[in-house]
Order: C-alpha cells, then sequence, then structure tokens
C-alpha cells in the first residue's frame, strides 16, 4: 500500500470532517462482517489508512458509503486470508443498572438470541441488514456498498428479516396462508 497522500492542501481536514464522524459506523460493519472484535479493530484500523491514503481520489457524493466500502472490502480480504476465524458473536451483554435482576436477564437473553441470529446469517444477508436497520443506510447506498443491483439489496434483505422471524419463532411471510 502507498503511503497516505495529503499532498493537497486542506486534504487532512477535509478528511477529518468528512471521514472521521462515520469511524463507529465502520467499526459496527466490521464488527459483524468479522464477528470478533479485536479483528474488527484491525479492519477498521486498515480501512480508514486506506482511506486516508486514498482521500484524494475521492470525489464527493456520500462520505460514509465510500468509507464503509472500503470496511467491507478490507473485512473480507481478512476473512479470506483468515478462514478460520471464529463463527459465533461475542459481543457483550450490556445491563442497565436502573433494572431489577429479572428485566435484565430477559433482556439479555433476548439480545443474546438476536445476536446469535445475525451471526448465523449468511455474510451477504447480514451486511445488507446491518447497513439497513443498524446504519440506516438507503437501498441504493446499500447497492453501492455491495456492488449490487438495489433489487438484490430488497431480495437479501427480505431473506434476512425472515430468517431473524423464524429464528425467533415467528411466522415465515407469505407461508401461513389458508
Amino acid at each position: 500500500m502507498r503511503s497516505p497522500d495529503t499532498s493537497e492542501p486542506g486534504d487532512r481536514q477535509r478528511f477529518e470532517q468528512m471521514i472521521l464522524p462515520h469511524l463507529d459506523a465502520a467499526y459496527n460493519l466490521a464488527r459483524w462482517l468479522v464477528r470478533d472484535a479485536a479483528i474488527a479493530q484491525d479492519v477498521t484500523q486498515d480501512a480508514m489508512l486506506r482511506a486516508l491514503t486514498y482521500f484524494s481520489g475521492f470525489r464527493g457524493g456520500d462520505a460514509r458509503a465510500w468509507l464503509l466500502q472500503i470496511v467491507r472490502n478490507a473485512a473480507y480480504g481478512r476473512l479470506a486470508a483468515r478462514p478460520e476465524l471464529p463463527l459465533e458473536a461475542d459481543t457483550p451483554e450490556l445491563i442497565d443498572p436502573a433494572d431489577d435482576p429479572e428485566a435484565s436477564y430477559a433482556r439479555g437473553q433476548d439480545a443474546g438470541r438476536l445476536d446469535r441470529a445475525l451471526a448465523a446469517l449468511p455474510a451477504e444477508l447480514r451486511e445488507c441488514l446491518v447497513l439497513r436497520e443498524l446504519e440506516e443506510l438507503s437501498y441504493k447506498e446499500i447497492a453501492r456498498i455491495v456492488d449490487v443491483p438495489i433489487g438484490t439489496v430488497m431480495s437479501r434483505l427480505w431473506r434476512a428479516r425472515q430468517a431473524l422471524l423464524q429464528a425467533q419463532g415467528g411466522p415465515r411471510c407469505g407461508t401461513d396462508r389458508q
């Protein structure tokens, strides 16, 4: 990789203003794709370095979508290089100290089931769901990031939602006709 190119005056300041606000979104996507907190930090760091290196080539548009595409590529590159990465999510359980113990336990159980259901999704479904529901990107932005048509994004989101419903014990849409 070439060294960061910030030869244009103000490039570094523009980078900090346009890209750094999306660091949490970058880590979140990396975390859901590689399913390991430490590796997600490495992927995010690699992606930020790539973003800084090639920022002079950024021609405007949605900076978050541009960064998340870099994160996605870095994550898949890491997964291809290390196929033995963990298959289970290791997200810590967050407990609200204001809750009574029973409510905290119930919420933790629900969150754990959701995490396991998300982790069990194929990567192409999980990434679309994370980008749409957690990062609140439009279908068009997701299509650009994952480099597929909008219809494919819509199909993947539908399939991901159906898989989550089924994992939670809910009915599948279109299968309960009488």
